[in-house]
This record gives structure tokens, sequence and C-alpha cells, in this order.
């Protein structure tokens, strides 16, 4: 018999269509303490996601009807703050930073090993369920813009709210707390997944860029974020601490 966990608990996602691997994952999960919801197709996910109860999905790319990169899109755009880690048995890199690009947190490639997973289920929702500091306000300001650490906001000069993914909220922050500090990739990763980076992985460039999107203005000859060629990336302007 599965463990019954605390209501209390972090509640996952599990989408899947492999009625096996749904009930592998959530013995395995629910082993540790989880509660597990589960969803088969696009269908069940939204009814799922509906419920409110989700802080992190597990969602496999191939999905009958709408497939799962579509879902993370969708999700995304939906819920900036939500937790989504890609499960997928395609190594293709192509795959990986489309993931990635629609707003994916993580992912990992079947087969994979359990403890890795629990690993990066457990960073992640550390990053986006962990208890913010109280007291005063850490603000910072560069080039018109407002970094809120406590409140995960960014503003744009002219005081709108620029909505964040939180991998890409978590390298602003890196970068804007060490302004005009190199920061290398190894650094940045675990900034924002918890784990080191390898040479094969492009998620930090793709955050990067997703970034200089949000930031950058047409006009601006130069980006906000310098890449440091052989190094990693830096904020290239300065940045304040300013008062709430």
């Amino acid at each position: 018999m599965l463990p019954n966990p605390d209501q209390n608990a972090a509640a996952l996602l599990v989408v899947d269509d492999d009625l096996v691997a749904q009930a592998r994952m959530k013995a395995y999960f629910s082993k540790e303490g989880y509660r597990v919801l589960l969803a088969e197709d696009g269908e069940s996910f939204w009814r799922q996601i509906g419920k409110g109860e989700a802080e992190l999905v597990l969602l496999d790319i191939n999905l009958p009807g709408q497939d799962g990169l579509s879902l993370a899109r969708e999700l995304r755009a939906r819920n900036p703050s939500i937790g989504i880690i890609l499960v997928t048995s395609r190594s293709d890199d192509v795959d990986k930073i489309v993931g990635l690009e629609v707003g994916a947190d993580d992912y990992v490639t079947k087969p994979f090993n359990p403890r890795e997973l629990l690993a990066r289920v457990k960073s992640l929702l550390r990053r986006t369920t962990g208890a913010r500091p109280g007291g005063d306000e850490d603000l910072f300001a560069f080039a018109g813009w407002t970094l809120n650490l406590p409140r995960r906001r960014l503003s744009d000069p002219l005081g709108r709210e620029v909505v964040l993914t939180r991998g890409e909220f978590e390298l602003l922050a890196m970068l804007v707390r060490h302004a005009g500090e190199v920061i290398n990739r190894d650094r940045l990763s675990r900034a924002v997944s918890g784990h080191d980076w390898s040479p094969e992985d492009r998620s930090v460039d793709v955050l990067v860029r997703r970034l200089r999107a949000k930031l950058d203005a047409p006009e601006r000859a130069e980006s906000l974020i310098a890449t440091v060629r052989g190094e990693g990336y830096r904020l290239a302007v300065d940045a304040e601490r300013v008062s709430g």
C-alpha cells in the first residue's frame, strides 16, 4: 500500500500516457512524501491544473493530442511561477532547447535515474515555493528597470510589471546582485537549476536570449547583458540597491 502523504506536502503533477510509468513515478514520489496527481493527456492535464494544487509538473513531451511542448508553453503563459520539468525520450538538443524556449525550467531524458529526478524536483521546489526573506525589501535599480527580489517582480522604466519565468528571474537576480562581475555558466546554472553546467547544456544561453528580448530596447546598440566570450555573462550597466 502506498503511503498517505501529508495534505500539506508539495503536490506534483505527473503527465504521461504510459500508465506503467505513471504508477512507478507515483509510487516513488509518494514514498518520498509528495502528493502525486496524475494526467495522461491534455484534457486531464488542464483538469488537474484547474484544481490549483500542483506546484510542479513532470511533463512528458510525447502525449496524444496536444503534446507536452504546447502544454508547457500555454501553462507558462498562464502561470509564470509553477515549476515545469520536461520528461522526454528525445535526446536531440534541439528538442531540449525548444523545451526551454517555451518556458520549461528543466528537462530529463528517459531512461532516467529516479534519484536524479528527485534531486531536480527538490531543487526546483526550493526555488518556486521557498520562503522569502522578510524585512526591508531588496530593490535593485539598473538602466531605469527595478528588480524586487522578495516579491520577484521586474518593472520597466515606465513602472509596468514585466512577467518573468522562474528561470529568467533567478538568472537576472544573479547578474543584478553581481553587476559588472562576469558570472560563469556554472554559477548561473546552479542558480537556475541547482546543478552544474555541462558543455551540451544550452539552458543558460536560452534564458539569456529570452531576457535580452524583454530587457533590451530596439534603439539600444548594446545589450544590457553582455557576453564575455569563453567566460560567461555580466550585467553591462551599474545596479544599485534602492529603498522601497
